[in-house]
């Protein structure tokens, strides 16, 4: 056997692959989130169509990983081949701001779970926990400066701190679930603020995406599969096995403590769910293995958002300073715009958390992430779609293409779906983060000589516009808030 085909992966390291790249810090603050928009009966609704547009979604990555395998650059690339230079920047711009506001998420999580043992932490937006998580960020950023990359030992050690505590979670809810507590109010009819079972179904769908985000990561993995159809078995078996997670998490936990109960709790909702059934130290557990498992993801993440604008720099879609390495081979311009930007937002939840009634501020960020993200999965899936009607790529295999045009078209409903469900806030906030883009945008259609917009994409951005100039007359006169 050659050297190169022993370093190939197997369908096992494959599918460990894609479960760890799709289990972050979500899952342990699910029961709270969810709980918190919806009761049971819509949660499982809501869990039914998650599972089916998922599933066609990561079909949809991996059909175009196969099809269009010279489209390398990440999501962004599948809208610049479908729909032009500025849906692509676009889905680039929104790829960024969602990666990186999910750090912002991830260090208001760590703290948050600090504060169960160190009052001073509060949610994670205290001046202590601002102060503190400041500090780990920057430390962080001179640590990837320098070249240092997350180690295979940590890669373990995150991943058994992700896995043990949910199957141990599991396990004990397991025996602990109560059916008259499940049954009590499936609907939700006692509780007016959730609405109808339509809207709960609706409040609840971003939080589903949240915890999914990743799944279109695991086509890179395509290039190293020992078997290229094992890339396929291994993102439905890594799916079928993170949604079982995260049900099994999210339903149990209404079998020990009602909705209302949830609701209220301070995420890490998982930790005190454990506590509910087992005293304090189902909490410490719960605890300590997510604050591995977010240290461990903040290190890649970190260097990760900052690769997002490098590849993006080095096909033009990104102006030219963002290619900069510095001797370490380190993005490091693209390092210093992410990190300034998580620094910035790290300081406004310290002055927008000021409700003791409101949203606490790490479902705040998470939220946000999802509605920016939601653009780069529209383009990808339509992307799909458009291959399929037009045929290429199908030449010489029209019995795929019908199957194709079936799983691309669910995908764009149910990314259709989730632009609707996410609900006009989160369309215009997402407007006010898109619209500065357009600085960049123009600086790197003027370095490669070429005018800024075609006439189509004149009338996109003046939508955008329009949304974002609505955004912040809203947030100015209150009628919207972060």
């Amino acid at each position: 056997m050659s050297q190169e085909s022993s370093q190939k992966l197997k369908l096992g390291a494959l599918t460990a692959l894609v479960v760890g790249s799709m289990i972050g810090g979500g899952i342990f603050s699910l029961p709270q989130n969810m709980a918190a928009s919806a009761d049971v009966g819509a949660i499982l609704i809501g869990w039914a169509i998650t599972a089916v547009g998922m599933l066609t979604l990561a079909f949809v990555f991996q059909t175009l990983a196969n099809r269009k395998p010279q489209l390398d650059g990440g999501v962004y690339a599948y809208a610049k081949a479908g729909f032009g230079d500025y849906m692509g920047f676009s889905s680039a711009w929104g790829y960024w701001i969602s990666a990186w506001l999910g750090n912002v998420g991830y260090f208001l999580l760590l703290f948050s779970t600090l504060g169960y043992f160190f009052p001073i932490f509060g949610k994670g937006d205290t001046v202590a926990a601002i102060i503190c998580a400041s500090v780990l960020l920057w430390a962080l950023h001179f640590l990837v400066l320098r070249g240092i990359k997350e180690a295979a030992f940590i890669n373990t050690v995150t991943t058994v701190a992700k896995i043990v505590p949910l199957f141990l979670f599991i396990l004990i809810c397991l025996f602990a679930f109560k059916l008259d507590i499940f049954t009590a109010d499936i609907w939700g009819k006692s509780n007016p603020d959730l609405g109808s079972v339509m809207n709960q179904v609706r409040n609840m769908m971003l939080v589903t995406v949240w915890v999914f985000i990743g799944i279109e990561g695991a086509s890179i993995f395509s290039s190293r599969a020992e078997k290229r159809s094992d890339v396929g078995k291994a993102t439905v078996i890594g799916f079928i096995t993170v949604l079982l997670l995260l049900v099994l998490v999210n339903v149990l936990s209404m079998g020990v403590m009602t909705q209302p109960e949830l609701a209220k709790l301070q995420n890490p909702s998982m930790a005190l769910v454990l506590e509910h059934v087992v005293g304090h130290w189902g909490a410490v557990l719960i605890s300590v293995g997510l604050l591995i498992s977010l240290l461990g993801a903040l290190l890649s993440w970190v260097l990760l958002c900052a690769e997002i604008m490098f590849a993006a720099a080095k096909d033009h879609t990104m102006p030219e300073f963002l290619r900069k390495e510095n001797a370490n081979q380190v993005p490091a311009n693209a390092l210093w715009l992410t990190n300034i930007c998580v620094q910035v937002f790290l300081v406004i939840t310290f002055f927008t958390s000021g409700d003791p009634n409101g949203m606490d501020p790490y479902t705040k960020m998470l939220l946000l992430a999802t509605s920016m993200i939601l653009v780069p999965y529209f383009w990808s899936a339509a992307y799909g779609l458009l291959l399929a009607v037009k045929g290429e790529t199908y030449e010489n295999d029209p019995g795929e293409r019908s199957k194709d045009l079936i799983i691309a078209g669910i995908s764009v409903l149910y990314a259709v779906w989730l632009i609707y469900a996410g609900g006009l806030k989160y369309l215009l906030l997402s407007a006010l983060l898109y619209a500065p883009g357009v600085i960049l945008f123009a600086k790197a259609k003027h370095e490669v000589g070429q005018p800024i917009f075609t006439n189509v994409e004149k009338l996109i951005f003046a939508v955008v516009v329009i949304g974002a100039l609505i955004a912040a007359y809203g947030l100015y006169d209150g009628f919207l808030t972060l």
